[in-house]
This record gives C-alpha cells, sequence and structure tokens, in this order.
C-alpha cells in the first residue's frame, strides 16, 4: 500500500501533465514511479534529464539494467526489481564485472576497496566509464529509496527481492 500518493494526472499542472504525457507516450505506459517523482516537478525534471543522459554514455542499455537490478536488489526495492527484472543474470565477464562493482559501491558506501577499483579498471575503457557506473548506481539509490519511502504501488509483474538470486 501506497504510504506516499503519486499524483493524479487530472490534477497535475499543465508543465508536469505534458512531462508525463511524454513518459506514456515513450513507455507505451505511465508508471508509478513517475508519478510520484511528479509530486516534485524539480525532481520529476532532475530525474529524466540525468536517466537520458546516461542514456547516451558508454554503458549500454543492458548494462545499465543490470546495474538497476544490483542496486534494488541490495537496497530491498521491491518496484525498482520488478521493473528491471526482464534482463535477468548475464554470463558476460564485463558486465560481471559492472555488476560486482556497483554492488561494492552501494555496499561500501562508495568506499570500494583499491583492489576492486582495480578490477573494474581491467575491464572499463577509462576512468571516464567508471564514474558513469557510479552515477548509474546514484540514478538507481535514488528511485529505491523513492519508491521505499513512498511505498509505491508496484505496477509490473511483481519480482520480490526475497526470491532474486
Amino acid at each position: 500500500m501506497s504510504r506516499i500518493l503519486p499524483v493524479e494526472l487530472n490534477k497535475a499542472d499543465p508543465t508536469t501533465a505534458k512531462t508525463l504525457d511524454a513518459v506514456k507516450a515513450k513507455l507505451g505506459m505511465l508508471p508509478n514511479i513517475f508519478t510520484t517523482f511528479a509530486l516534485s516537478p524539480a525532481s520529476l525534471n532532475g530525474y529524466l534529464e540525468l536517466s537520458g543522459a546516461l542514456a547516451g554514455g558508454a554503458l549500454t542499455d543492458k548494462q545499465r539494467e543490470l546495474i538497476s537490478i544490483t542496486v534494488a536488489q541490495e537496497n530491498a526495492c521491491d518496484y525498482c526489481l520488478s521493473a528491471h527484472a526482464a534482463i535477468g543474470k548475464s554470463k558476460d565477464p564485463i558486465d560481471a564485472a559492472i555488476i560486482e562493482f556497483s554492488l561494492n559501491i552501494v555496499r561500501s558506501k562508495s568506499g570500494v576497496s583499491d583492489a576492486s577499483l582495480e578490477a573494474i579498471r581491467k575491464v572499463c575503457k577509462d576512468d571516464g566509464m567508471i564514474i558513469e557506473i557510479v552515477t548509474n548506481v546514484v540514478l538507481n539509490i535514488l528511485t529505491n529509496y523513492v519508491n521505499r519511502l513512498a511505498g509505491t504501488e508496484v505496477d509490473f509483474p511483481v519480482f520480490k527481492v526475497s526470491t532474486a538470486a
């Protein structure tokens, strides 16, 4: 049950409603995370801008999804895990290294060891890609925290954190 109710489209200000309409047109649906973010138009726009910018980065769509799953699992966010679970596990060694590094970032609160940093450097093309991984982790922490705080109703096939492995 939601603890913070999302914006009702018919009650959103015109600018926010237009933004939400654009999200719906792009995704074919309007996930509850966006109507929850819409309670703060600045937060909604900031999330969309950062997410859009990262989509043009060095990480693949699949790698960004794997980071999303990893962070959602670690932060016990059923909403985000459900939203990103379709990708599944990766057998690719680069993807596996990105997953491991993302997990190290979350667990150590970014205090990763020198060994962890050197391990990810072996698979990244440069340190910019490492910064991009950190930025994707932080973006997902944002959505995890908002969804857990709000109790956002999962509007995807439910994938519970306790069953993800």
